[in-house]
């Protein structure tokens, strides 16, 4: 072992919290690549959202830097008098940036397109991908939040974040103690049923903070809201995803067209866009290039998904997280990883299934930079201590002053980074920690950024020129 490292694993113990833990590291210099230090490096571990770094590169590789998510319009009959006697599709094909101003412009496009009543039915289409809405390994409790949201080729997202499939709860104290809360939604939907039984409260102390849980019932879409908000507190906000967001989608989207004035006659459903229907209007998302800023910066696992559906979609005809991940898995063979010493089980990283070396995922940081694609790759990479949600990330408020650009990972008993940083003496390394089997994940960030820090303070100091 080169001089330098000596002391990481005495770095290591001095960590008491990793007692009894699995703490893999592997450090490798960035301009060759070189495995500089390991510590369990070739042993798998549940990686969390440092699977996001696969499935980030694989979209890049297959699909492009320049690739848009589509969502169409269609109509199935003719248009007379401002009428269209037939049917409207609405046609899904995996964005995930859909906002209700989204909505409202393809209503406006519609309006413009000289089309004022829809005598007919108004179908939502998601059949680009299967009807398969959870990964395989997600954990029951986790599907009403929003980090489980329902995947489908169409749904819609409360902000920017674009946390597809969820809508965002504002909640406030009521106008005197003992009232409910004041609840809005964002987007303005009445597609989920709020059952209210949380109560306003007097403040005891200055510091007393709301205690709130929101929580969606399985199978539907009453969201029950529980616990105590002082009087005077400032609004807090909850997302909360939806049962069934290609309905949700549609809801939206018959609010829209009711809001430029087309009516229709028949109802809402889903359904397939028959092969003899006539395209009206195709609206394209972001580039994925800056599609990956939210994707990683936030680690958006919606996003890891649609990727895997969507890679799976192009490349095999199927949208499922089957063909995804076998598409994922050739991919990343072609890129110089040894698919049959890993276990991949979706595309997010919220599989406690999915099981990856340290030195694999150093090795890969180190292959893909000389992608084309790379650049977009590293962009999307959280920056510490950058306090701009869509620089610094997951990254904002850990490791200030340190030159990081890694990939923050955390699941229960799970915590992970990984990426490139730079050492006080101006080295360039790669390096992949990996803790698990954690008693408490929220430990896992602060023993990774004493880690970090060591190596770019302390290891820094022996370099050998």
């Amino acid at each position: 072992m080169v001089e330098r490292w000596k002391n990481f694993y005495d770095q290591l113990g001095k960590e008491p919290k990793l007692q009894g833990a699995l703490a893999g590291v592997s450090i490798r210099s960035r301009e060759t690549g070189d495995l500089l230090y390991d510590h369990m490096g070739d042993i798998r571990l549940h990686p969390a959202s440092n699977m996001k770094i696969f499935s980030c590169a694989a979209g890049l590789a297959i699909l492009g830097e320049s690739y848009t998510f589509s969502t169409e319009l269609w109509i199935d009959g003719e248009t007379e008098n401002q009428k269209l006697i037939g049917n409207l599709y609405l046609k899904g094909k995996g964005d995930p940036t859909l906002l209700q101003s989204d909505f409202d412009n393809l209503a406006t496009v519609l309006k413009e397109k000289g089309i004022r009543e829809v005598h007919g039915n108004v179908i939502a289409d998601d059949t680009w991908y299967d009807n398969v809405r959870l990964s395989q390994d997600l954990n029951w409790n986790d599907e009403h939040y929003y980090y489980g949201a329902q995947v489908s080729a169409l749904s819609a997202s409360p902000n920017e974040d674009y946390d597809s499939g969820t809508v965002m709860l504002t909640i406030s104290p009521g106008k005197s103690v003992g009232e409910k809360p004041i609840i809005s939604l964002k987007p303005n939907t009445k597609y989920i049923n709020l059952i209210n039984n949380a109560v306003t409260v007097e403040m005891q102390h200055e510091d007393d903070e709301a205690d709130i849980t929101v929580i969606r019932e399985h199978g539907n879409n009453n969201v029950v809201i529980e616990g105590n908000i002082p009087f005077y507190s400032a609004s807090i906000q909850e997302y909360v995803a939806v049962w069934e967001p290609t309905e949700y989608a549609l809801e939206l989207f018959a609010r829209s067209l009711k809001q430029v004035g087309i009516t229709y006659t028949g109802e809402l459903h889903t359904g397939t866009t028959p092969e003899h229907a006539t395209l009206v209007f195709s609206r394209k998302s972001m580039p994925l290039k800056d599609l990956s800023i939210p994707f990683m910066k936030l680690s958006n696992n919606g996003h890891g998904e649609i990727i895997v559906k969507e890679i799976g979609k192009v490349m095999k005809g199927e949208g499922s997280w089957e063909a995804g991940l076998v598409v994922l898995n050739n991919v990343l063979e072609k890129l110089g990883v040894d698919t049959s010493n890993i276990v991949l089980r979706d595309g997010s990283g919220i599989s406690h299934v999915t099981l990856i070396p340290p030195n694999v995922i150093s090795k890969f940081l180190f292959r893909i930079q000389d992608e084309p694609w790379f650049n977009s790759f590293y962009r999307s990479l959280p920056v510490a201590g950058n306090e701009n949600r869509m620089v610094g990330g997951t990254l904002n408020d850990r490791m200030f002053g340190l030159n990081v650009h890694a990939k923050t990972g955390t699941i229960m008993g799970v915590s992970t980074l990984s990426g490139y940083l730079t050492t006080n003496e101006g080295e360039e390394l790669i390096f992949s920690i990996m803790l698990n089997n954690l008693l408490d994940e929220e430990d896992g960030p602060a023993i990774i950024d004493r880690l970090v820090d060591y190596i770019i303070t302390e290891a820094s100091k022996t370099i050998v020129t």
